[in-house]
């Protein structure tokens, strides 16, 4: 801010340096009008001698020359001397900021020791010349004058009263810069709102309003400067619209003249003041405002470090100027306007790389790629304009008018001169030669697409490199152009931008028709002849490509193969008759609707449908599956969306799933066992893509060339016409149960192949072979025949042979009785029935029932059933058709001999496995070998019903008359006996378990013979092994748990054995279980010495104790698994004789506690609860 300085010079230029460095360090808040958030802001001010001549007149809006403070320097501490000549300067000094209007003034009076040593005496007593300065001059503004005391000493007197100082200088400032500014916007705005009147001139304005944005800057204000220069930018943007709508405004005519200068963008300097006194004199272009104002905006934002936002503001700067040179209607000769953007464009990436490191220029590359792609279009089309793309180079008008767009640049600008990668330079550099321009294009080309690519913008990516492909086909580089077209092809299909599509695929056949790929350019000139957006004599151009070369006749051996889709659409498939099912021997006609896409009718000298046998099918009677989309019965629509239909230019998102039925039929009667579904081209519907690619389209970018299945048959039709639009095509079809596949149209050395035919369609020619039901073996049973007589017509006289099998007799009866109609007449003999059918016309039904039988084969064990054959002969067949019968066994039997006591019992399970219910009448159960055995009933129903999938248990006691031939040796009884103070048993608590085992009967003789010993008392004696287990976790068996005992050969000889067991659950518990074994002791005569660390660990029988044989119970020999020797596999292998373990055999044990519960009540709860009852 400038102020002015009157007085002593001499004192001002003493204090200047203190008081211009002091000042601006403490803030000041700013508080604005209109409401506006108030600032705190630094003040920093230029101070001037005061002159006359330097003070505002009037109009002058010069905010930056304004002088906001007048302050007026004195030492003066003599009287006299204040009379004599300092009062009258101050005077004139405020008489002439009074003619000049300006009442921001201030008198500071500096006191100093050496003045007041200096005092005279005739100083007047009670006053002082601060008091005479304020009552001549400040009568109602005393803060006017300030005291500045001892400033060049350092002490807090001079602290405090410089402090005092720089405050008031600040308020007094601010203030009056504040009163000022208010004032210059009041007349700026004013001065906006004249512009509808004649003679305004936008340029006028502009230098005020960038007046207040100087003013914003110099206070830091940078935010509120950028809205100053955004103002002006709308203000003319807006101008100039109005003037393209018809509204013209006079002082635009000077932006209208022809553009002289295209050097583009400044941006390396703050103030471009070559710009700025041009638009002053109202001589600016179009141009140099754009790029003046762009550059003071630049400047702008980066200070306030918002490098980005440039980026973006230069990329709608470029576009809008162009777009504003049309509505103005500015001559600009032939490429100038692509220097100055190409030129701009890199005078803003080199402005932010200035301000920028590689780090973030890297990570903010999405900002600057767009700059990047317009200058490196804008390069290709000066290129082109200057023929520096063409094959032959640059002619002499090229180079002409290189020349002139050189000279346009000028001088290359200070700034850059050093620079060897000057914006200027490159240009040069670029339009200087065919290679200099290929390697610089290039350069671009590839950073602006890696930069798209690394910021996933591909769409972007794939237009730049169609651009590049553009510059490959004028290079004569077909190969590297294609490359660039597929990969923008990608993406108009997936976006389903129809129109580049077909642009694109016009270059693409151009390429592969440079290149000699024949095959891919028929395919692409196929797509392109029924691509509707071109004009019917490109359509034909290309469709005669096709039909040119299906007509050549060089090489027979390779054809062709191209896609369906583009030739024509499968739309429609109708049977004939609808049920696409037939007898064979009958026609079954299917007719095809296509809808070609040729522009031309095109004569097809052969059309194949493939078929697919269907082996699951084949021979049975079968129909179309439920998957068919019918929109009536034998007629199925293919929908366009299908892969079977798809457009040429569709831009569906992804493949069609294509599901099949899937059936698991049972081997043995056909019945359906379960149904699936399954998806048939998975291939491609879980094909995985790239990152970020887009889902490519089947049929659509290139469709996949598929070749017939050899070896497979087919149904032909030859020598077609297809006309442009829908045509019918009518096949016959052979016998057997099959599936469409394919669809192939031959037209000369051409193929148009339908990969597959969706959804699925099958068709059915049968002979259909019997379908039996399985019946019941055993009894006799009524046979249901069904005879469908296809297309064959039954005649008088016709009948049917059955042969007859000794298992299955056919019952004889003179006559059976056709379902619903006549009786039938049946003649049979032992080998031979015969059966008279009545006339019957083509496609009914005849049902009749016979009486059979079959025997169950005596002496076999069949678990489920068997198949006794019969063959049957057909008057409309020469061969005789042998069918396999399936009878089922409708019971199953199993017994089980069970013992109480000495007591036997034989129970017999009768189970029902068929769907039928029976009576049991009369169950007997006999033994024929055993005469002494007796058998008596406890089955005490006469008739019992036996329902389907139940079963009937049945129970006869066994008595013999001598000995019986299985008896129960030993009986085990076990009594569990709760704690000692306890009524019964606890959960958690030891109780007693006696188990007692007694000998019920006295030894045989193959027991007396067997390895027993004898006590003292001259008795037999035998080892049993016991062993108390829960397999139920019920129970914790405390102690051992097994043991040997040592039995008596005698009747009712008892041994009683005490174990501890404990309860871990409450409820009623079953009885441990208690296993009783035979313990057969080893051979000690034919024992080898064992090695003496070799024992049975744990409870187990050690093999040195040889007294263990003796005292036997008090040990404890654990069963492990199902291995009954005790002892380690190391002293077998060394041929030790080691004692076993031997079941009894079923029977030979009873068990009385077996399926016997005990009482356990829960642990006792201890806790005290206290009750209050009020």
């Amino acid at each position: 801010m400038l102020n002015m300085c009157a007085g002593d010079q001499s004192l001002f230029t003493s204090l200047y340096t203190s008081l211009a460095q002091q000042l601006p360090r403490e803030p000041m808040e700013w508080r604005r009008t209109y409401g506006r958030a108030p600032k705190m802001i630094h003040l920093e001010a230029n101070f001037v001698q005061f002159k006359e001549e330097l003070l505002p007149k009037e109009g002058n809006k010069a905010l930056l020359t304004f002088p906001f403070l007048h302050i007026y320097w004195t030492d003066c501490c003599d009287t006299e001397t204040y009379k004599s000549s300092v009062k009258e300067d101050m005077m004139r000094w405020q008489n002439t900021l009074r003619s000049h209007s300006s009442a921001d003034w201030v008198i500071i009076v500096v006191e100093t020791n050496d003045t007041k040593k200096n005092k005279k005496t005739n100083i007047l007593p009670r006053s002082s010349i601060v008091d005479k300065i304020r009552s001549d001059f400040c009568n109602k503004q005393n803060d006017r004058c300030v005291v500045l005391s001892d400033p060049l000493k350092d002490s807090s007197r001079s602290l405090d009263s410089w402090n005092a100082l720089l405050l008031k200088l600040r308020t007094l400032l601010l203030m009056s810069f504040t009163k000022n500014l208010g004032r210059f916007e009041d007349d700026m705005r004013t001065l906006r709102e004249k512009r509808t009147q004649p003679g305004w001139s936008f340029c006028e304005y502009f230098m005020v309003q960038e007046e207040l944005a100087f003013v914003f800057e110099m206070l830091q204000q940078f935010e509120d400067a950028l809205v100053q220069y955004d103002e002006l930018d709308a203000l003319f943007t807006q101008y100039v619209l109005n003037f393209g709508a018809g509204d013209t405004a006079n002082w635009l005519g000077s932006f209208c003249a022809p553009v002289r200068n295209w050097s583009g963008l400044l941006l390396r300097r703050p103030i471009d003041m070559e710009k700025r006194d041009s638009i002053q004199r109202g001589e600016a272009s179009l141009l140099d405002l754009r790029s003046y104002l762009f550059s003071r905006q630049c400047t702008l934002l980066i200070f306030l470090q918002r490098p980005w936002e440039v980026t973006q503001r230069a990329l709608e700067l470029l576009h809008n100027c162009v777009q504003e040179l049309r509505l103005l209607e500015v001559s600009v000769i032939d490429g100038a306007l692509d220097c100055w953007v190409f030129l701009s464009c890199l005078e803003v990436l080199h402005r932010i790389e200035g301000c920028c490191d590689q780090a973030q220029l890297a990570a903010n590359c999405s900002h600057t790629v767009g700059l990047w792609a317009y200058a490196t279009d804008k390069l290709k089309s000066l290129g082109e304009l200057c023929g520096l793309v063409s094959k032959n180079g640059p002619t002499s008008e090229d180079l002409n008018r290189t020349v002139d767009l050189l000279a346009g640049l000028g001088d290359e600008r200070p700034e850059t001169i050093n620079s060897l990668q000057s914006p200027y330079k490159k240009l040069k550099e670029a339009l200087s030669s065919v290679e200099a321009f290929e390697k610089h294009y290039l350069e671009l080309s590839h950073a602006a697409m890696e930069m798209y690519q690394a910021i996933g913008r591909l769409r972007s990516a794939r237009l730049v490199g169609k651009s590049l492909a553009e510059f490959y086909m004028a290079k004569g580089d077909p190969e590297r152009a294609e490359t660039f077209l597929q990969e923008a092809l990608k993406s108009y299909v997936s976006e389903g931008w129809s129109l580049p599509v077909t642009h694109t695929r016009r270059q693409i056949a151009e390429c592969q028709k440079l290149l000699g790929r024949t095959e891919d350019y028929l395919q692409t000139s196929a797509l392109l002849a029924g691509d509707g957006n071109l004009s019917t004599e490109e359509r034909k151009h290309f469709c005669q490509e096709i039909l040119s070369f299906a007509g050549k006749s060089e090489n027979h051996s390779h054809k062709v193969t191209l896609s369906m889709n583009v030739f024509a659409q499968l739309t429609r498939l109708q049977f004939h008759p609808a049920t696409a099912s037939v007898h064979s021997g009958a026609v079954l006609q299917v007719e095809l609707t296509l809808r070609c896409l040729m522009p031309v009718s095109v004569r097809i000298q052969q059309l194949a449908a493939s078929i697919h046998f269907d082996i699951d099918h084949g021979g049975t009677h079968g129909r179309s599956k439920g998957t068919l989309r019918r929109t009536n019965r034998g007629t199925v629509e293919f929908k366009q969306g299908n892969s079977s239909a798809g457009p040429a230019s569709s831009a569906a998102a992804g493949p069609t799933l294509e599901m099949d039925e899937i059936q698991d039929r049972s081997p043995s009667d056909n019945s359906l066992a379960s149904v699936g579904v399954v998806c048939k081209n998975t291939h491609l519907v879980m094909r995985r893509r790239e990152n970020g690619s887009p889902p490519e389209t089947p049929n659509c970018v290139s469709p996949p060339t598929v070749a017939m299945k050899e070896g497979g048959q087919m149904l032909k039709v030859q020598d077609v016409k297809l006309e442009p639009g829908n045509n019918s095509i009518t096949f016959t079809a052979p016998p057997g149960t099959y599936t469409l596949r394919q669809l192939c149209a031959t037209v000369g050395e051409v193929q148009f192949v339908l990969s597959h035919i969706y959804p699925s369609v099958r068709y059915e020619v049968y002979s259909q072979e019997p379908q039996l039901t399985p019946l019941l073996a055993g009894m006799p049973q009524l046979v249901k025949f069904t005879l469908l007589t296809g297309h064959y017509t039954v005649k008088k006289g016709d009948a049917l042979q059955l042969s007859n099998t000794e298992t299955m007799p056919i019952l004889p009866s003179s006559s059976c009785t056709l379902v619903g109609e006549s009786v039938l007449s049946i003649q049979s003999s032992e080998k031979v029935t015969s059966i008279s059918l009545p006339p019957t016309p083509p496609y009914h039904a005849l049902e009749f029932q016979l009486e059979v039988l079959c025997l169950i084969p005596s002496g076999s064990f069949l678990e489920y059933g068997f198949c006794p054959q019969m063959s049957i002969d057909c008057p409309w067949s020469i061969y005789s058709t042998l069918l396999a019968l399936t009878f089922y066994i409708p019971f199953k039997t199993k017994h089980s001999l069970l013992s109480s006591g000495n007591r036997k019992y034989i129970q017999v399970c009768v189970q029902n496995v068929s769907d039928m219910s029976f009576t049991l009448a009369d169950v007997k159960l006999t033994e024929k070998q055993h005469e002494s055995l007796e058998l008596q009933s406890f089955n005490t129903k006469t008739n019992q019903l036996l329902c389907s999938k139940h079963s009937v248990f049945c129970l006869w006691e066994a008595r013999w008359k001598d000995d019986l031939p299985v008896t129960t040796l030993y009986s085990v009884k076990a009594e569990i006996f709760p704690p000692a103070g306890e009524p019964h048993c606890r959960s958690g608590l030891v109780c007693g378990l006696e188990v007692s085992i007694t000998r019920l009967i006295e030894p045989s003789d193959g027991e007396m013979a067997e390895d027993s010993k004898t006590d003292t008392d001259g008795l037999k004696t035998t080892k049993l092994m016991y062993e108390v287990a829960d397999s139920s976790s019920n129970w914790a068996v405390c102690g051992k748990s097994s043991g040997m005992v040592v039995m008596p050969l005698k009747a009712n000889a008892t041994h009683k054995l005490q174990i501890e067991v404990m309860p871990l659950f409450a409820g009623h518990l079953p009885f441990p279980k208690i296993k009783v074994l035979k313990y057969l002791p080893h051979n000690a005569a034919a024992a080898i010495q064992p090695d003496p660390d070799s024992c049975v660990e744990n409870d187990s029988l050690s093999l040195l104790d040889k007294t263990l044989d003796d005292q036997g119970d008090t040990a404890s020999i654990r069963s492990r698994g199902s291995i009954h020797s005790v002892g380690s596999s190391d002293q077998q292998q060394r041929g030790v004789a080691m004692p076993r373990l031997e079941a009894f055999s079923q029977g030979q044990v009873f068990n009385n506690s077996h399926s016997q519960q005990v009482l356990v009540l829960p642990t006792a709860d201890d806790h005290i609860m206290e009750v209050n009852a009020t």
